[in-house]
């Protein structure tokens, strides 16, 4: 009974650290591509970067470049905003 118990904690402690780690890495991802992605963009740059990031969580992808190149990225490409304009940068 013992052994089942421990197995069972080490088994949950390893999930929950690859987990953490897989999630870390998608966030400091999207903040390094995002600010590529909005350097040279006329909105004002803190609301690109925060649309930005709403649009990589979601997709888990932002195209390369500061403009244009939204075909390698569909799913970025296809967010509207409230008016039905496109929200991603």
């Amino acid at each position: 009974m013992k052994l089942i118990v421990i197995q069972f904690f080490i088994i949950s402690l390893l999930l929950t650290t690859s987990l953490t780690e897989i999630s870390s890495a998608d966030s400091s991802a999207c903040g390094g591509k995002c600010n590529v992605r909005c350097s040279k963009n006329d909105r004002k740059h803190e609301e690109c970067i925060k649309d930005c990031n709403i649009c990589c969580g979601k997709c888990n992808c932002v195209p390369s470049g500061t403009y244009g190149n939204k075909d390698e990225c569909p799913c970025y490409r296809d967010i509207k905003n409230s008016k039905g304009g496109p929200k991603c940068p």
